[in-house]
């Protein structure tokens, strides 16, 4: 295999390992475990992975002054992203959940359009007016009836967190910090949010029911280190865009995740709803200027020059 269809094969695995965030999350919450206390053990696990990660590249773990607060308010975003995610699951269920919280990169293109004064052009518009032709396919099933609409402004939230955080990564004061160190510090200082809110008793819960255990730890592996390692060695093969536009098979896997193996209706409204978002996204990714932004994981796994003799 050359390394085009290798990159391009990462590139597919890191999307659908990030969508694997139903398969690990719902068997827990379905467990009577709040979405406080997964997200905890989905980030204390996540830490010492990275931990090792960073060791194994030779990354330092020092910090300057500067730094801290800025690496406190994008743990507290990247934090409340996850949060109000894995709460909207209650409301909406997992496969429209994921698939709306695809909007971020639409979100990313208006805060720079309204906050930064860049130029929208008229691809950003028309596939604005998609994406918002698809969510309204969502708000109703075919019967009629409303999606709730708490479990929708949930999802809004955690994609506008998401795509804040975005925005914010790529500031002067964090583009100084190695993205693999940043991501470490995030995950640690957004520990916090859930350490605060952990109830003790999921361990007996856990413990009760050993097979929650394997999705605990699967939460940090798979969604989070796992998809972390494949897409920096996808954008080392094939470069960013390719690798974002491969990002529409995250919602999908979260989908089929949640149509096969949870139970979740998926009709034919919902399903065109579904289409029209994820082309929207995938569409003004290919035409515009956001890979930067949604990928800033170029530095994650430099490539190692050979010397040459």
């Amino acid at each position: 295999m050359n390394n085009s269809l290798k990159g391009y094969a990462l590139g597919a695995l890191a999307a659908a390992s990030y969508g694997t965030n139903p398969l690990f999350a719902l068997p827990l919450l379905s467990a009577g475990i709040d979405a406080y206390s997964v997200l905890f053990l989905r980030y204390l696990f996540a830490i010492p992975m990275l931990a090792v990660m960073m060791m194994v590249r030779g990354r330092g773990f020092g910090l300057r002054r500067n730094q801290i607060v800025p690496l406190i308010v994008m743990g507290l975003l990247m934090a409340m992203s996850s949060l109000t995610l894995y709460v909207s699951y209650a409301y909406i269920g997992a496969a429209i959940a994921s698939t709306l919280l695809f909007i971020y990169p639409i979100l990313v293109t208006l805060i720079m359009a309204i906050g930064f004064h860049e130029r929208t052009s008229w691809l950003t518009i028309l596939c604005i007016i998609l994406a918002t032709t698809g969510i309204g396919l969502l708000y109703r099933g075919d019967g009629g009836e409303a999606l709730s609409a708490m479990g929708l402004l949930l999802v809004f939230l955690s994609a506008l967190s998401y795509a804040i955080y975005l925005v914010a990564v790529n500031g002067k004061i964090m583009r100084e910090i190695p993205t693999l160190k940043l991501t470490f510090y995030v995950i640690v200082f957004g520990l916090f949010l859930f350490a605060f809110n952990f109830d003790l008793s999921c361990i007996r819960t856990l413990n009760s029911n050993w097979i929650l255990w394997p999705s605990a730890f699967g939460m940090a592996l798979f969604p989070t280190a796992f998809s972390l390692i494949c897409t920096s060695a996808a954008i080392q093969k094939i470069g960013s865009t390719p690798v974002a536009i491969l990002g529409a098979v995250e919602p999908v896997t979260a989908v089929a995740i949640a149509v096969l193996l949870f139970n979740e209706t998926l009709t034919p409204r919902l399903a065109i709803g579904m289409a029209l978002v994820i082309f929207a996204v995938t569409l003004i990714i290919s035409g515009g200027k956001l890979t930067q932004p949604l990928l800033r994981v170029r530095k994650l796994f430099p490539r190692i020059r050979k010397n040459r003799g």
